[in-house]
């Protein structure tokens, strides 16, 4: 068996995720894609079969332990770079709308090429910055999920992200370990965004690739008006980070 497909089934499974075998193909495609793209652009430092598989892929998936597959009809990713782990839940969830952002024009463009190659409708990738099109009428409030991988602190990460979501919808962080520098900030900011308090859930990505935290929260309001602030001040004064503590619930890591 190819190394790279025995790797992503291996991952998958150990996340209780089973992958249909035309899902396979297509992560397949998609692999063969990015590593031929990463020789005149910078897409990825991984280029091993085994470490594309669980470090872009399977770690992708694990958002699906957050947030399934028939719970969502709409996502946005701040920040897809490549498509992860906006195009992989797509093609997990091949009826949902996927909103792809990137402020690095090639990268938007290779997405959308991956998005043709592989014949998905309903895909928009987009080069521009969360904090404007976060106040755009046609985007803000008309996601069902946003996710972010390694994008910023939690705290920008939120003020980017929450202005997406519809009421009742969720928001999903992928970071590391070194999260827990951030929780209190973080938790903080989510709550003036709108966000209930989030959770925390600890795994650890097979084939030896590391820890893996996911922050997720669930939006109950809409958030005022003035958020997303100007490009870059998320970033540079994130919300939160003055404030008092405010503490988030957490889960066992998996074993």
């Amino acid at each position: 068996m190819d190394e790279f497909v025995h790797c992503l089934k291996e991952g998958a499974s150990e996340l209780g995720i089973d992958l249909p075998e035309s899902r396979i193909e297509m992560f397949c495609t998609y692999k063969s894609m990015l590593l031929e793209a990463n020789r005149a652009i910078n897409l990825t430092s991984i280029t091993d079969d085994p470490g594309v598989a669980v470090k872009h892929f399977v770690d992708s998936l694990s958002c699906l332990l957050l947030a399934g597959t028939d719970n969502w009809r709409s996502v946005v990713d701040v920040g897809t770079g490549a498509g992860f782990p906006g195009l992989v839940l797509k093609i997990m969830n091949p009826m949902a709308y996927a909103l792809l952002l990137d402020r690095v024009r090639k990268k938007v463009d290779f997405v959308r090429k991956v998005a043709d190659s592989l014949g998905l409708d309903g895909v928009e990738a987009v080069h521009g910055r969360a904090e404007d099109l976060g106040k755009a009428v046609e985007y803000r409030e008309e996601f069902d999920l946003a996710v972010g991988r390694g994008v910023a602190s939690v705290s920008a990460l939120a003020e980017y992200c929450l202005p997406f979501v519809r009421p009742g919808g969720l928001f999903v962080a992928m970071k590391g370990p070194r999260v827990v520098d951030e929780i209190d900030a973080g938790a903080r900011a989510i709550e003036i965004l709108g966000g209930e308090r989030p959770e925390l859930r600890h795994l650890v990505l097979p084939y030896g690739a590391g820890e893996r935290v996911l922050g997720i929260a669930r939006k109950k309001r809409s958030p005022p008006q003035k958020y997303p602030r100007k490009a870059g001040v998320p970033g540079k004064k994130p919300l939160g980070a003055s404030q008092s503590s405010f503490w988030m619930k957490e889960n066992h890591p998996l074993e």
